[in-house]
C-alpha cells in the first residue's frame, strides 16, 4: 500500500523517481488525459446540475478518486513512487524545496511566466503543454504575484475546527460547510483556492493539472479531509440523499460512473499518510 509523504522529506531518489514517472506519463500522453478529465469535470457554475468536481459536496470525493487514478497510473511505471504531498503551511516562499531544480522546477521568469528552470521546464523539451486555455506551449508560474499569499496554519485549523461537512445549498454560497470553506469559496484564507491563485500561470485555470504542483497541493487537500475525518468521525458527507443537482453519498460520480462518495470515504483501503 502506498505511503504519501511530506515533499520537504523526500531524498534525492525519491524526488527522482516520482519526476521520472511523471515524464513518462507525458512521453506515453496518458498524462494530458488528466489534464483534459479536469478541465471537463470541474469547471461548472454553481447552479448547473453536472457540478461533480469543484463547488459542490463532490468536490474532495472526486478529487480523491482522481489521485488514486493517477497514482495508480504512476506506478505501473514505477511501482515504488506514491503521491507526496506539499504543506504550503509551513513551505512557504518561492525558494522552497518543491521548487528546486531537482524537483518540480521555480518560479516563470517576469515578461511572461515562463518556468526556465527544473525537469518541467519547456527547453528540455519534455513538457510541452497540450491541453491549456491558450496556445504557449510552456508551463506558467508566478509564485505569490500581486500580493498572493498561502493560507496559514491558523487558517487551516479553522476550518478543521468545522463539524458539518457540508450545507445548502451545497454549493459555492454554503455557510458553516467545512467542504466549502477547505475548497476556499468562504472563509478567511481561501484555503484550496488560493494556492492556486498563489501559483498562478496554469494552475489558476480549469487546466491546473498542467503543472505537476497540482498533484502535491491536492495531496495535501486530501490529507487535510482524512484530517479532519479523524477529528469529527461521526460527521459524515452530506448530503446523504434526496438532493437535487448535487452528487448525494450514494450517487455515482462522472466520468467514473462506477464511484460513489461512499466508495471514497475510508482511504486506507488505498493509501495512507506518513503522519
Amino acid at each position: 500500500m502506498a505511503v504519501r509523504k511530506n515533499q520537504a522529506g523526500l531524498s534525492a531518489t525519491d524526488k527522482r523517481n516520482f519526476v521520472n514517472a511523471v515524464l513518462e506519463l507525458k512521453k506515453r500522453g496518458i498524462y494530458d488525459g488528466f489534464v483534459r478529465t479536469h478541465e471537463e469535470f470541474i469547471m461548472s457554475d454553481r447552479d448547473n446540475s453536472d457540478r461533480v468536481g469543484h463547488r459542490s459536496p463532490s468536490f474532495l470525493p472526486w478529487h480523491r478518486r482522481f489521485l488514486i487514478q493517477f497514482e495508480g497510473e504512476l506506478q505501473k511505471i514505477d511501482a515504488s513512487v506514491s503521491l507526496p504531498y506539499w504543506d504550503w503551511t509551513v513551505d512557504r516562499t518561492p525558494t522552497a524545496s518543491i521548487w528546486g531544480d531537482d524537483f518540480l522546477g521555480g518560479n516563470g521568469r517576469s515578461r511572461d511566466a515562463q518556468v526556465m528552470t527544473g525537469p518541467f521546464a519547456y527547453s528540455t523539451g519534455k513538457w510541452n503543454i497540450n491541453a491549456s486555455s491558450d496556445d504557449r506551449p510552456y508551463l506558467q508560474r508566478e509564485l505569490g504575484a500581486d500580493g498572493a499569499q498561502l493560507p496559514t496554519r491558523a487558517q487551516v485549523d479553522a476550518v478543521l475546527a468545522m463539524t458539518t461537512y457540508d450545507t445548502a445549498p451545497f454549493n459555492s454560497l454554503s455557510e458553516g460547510s467545512f467542504r466549502n470553506y477547505l475548497e476556499g469559496w468562504r472563509g478567511q484564507g481561501r484555503i484550496h483556492n488560493s494556492v492556486h491563485v498563489w501559483i498562478g500561470g496554469q494552475m489558476a485555470t480549469g487546466y491546473s493539472p498542467n503543472d505537476p504542483a497540482f498533484w502535491l497541493h491536492h495531496c495535501f487537500i486530501d490529507k487535510l479531509w482524512s484530517d479532519w475525518q479523524r477529528m469529527h468521525p461521526t460527521s459524515g458527507y452530506l448530503p446523504a440523499g434526496g438532493t437535487a443537482n448535487v452528487v448525494d453519498l450514494k450517487d455515482t460520480m462522472r466520468p467514473w460512473n462506477n464511484v460513489t462518495p461512499a466508495d471514497m470515504l475510508d482511504h486506507t483501503k488505498f493509501y495512507t499518510y506518513d503522519r
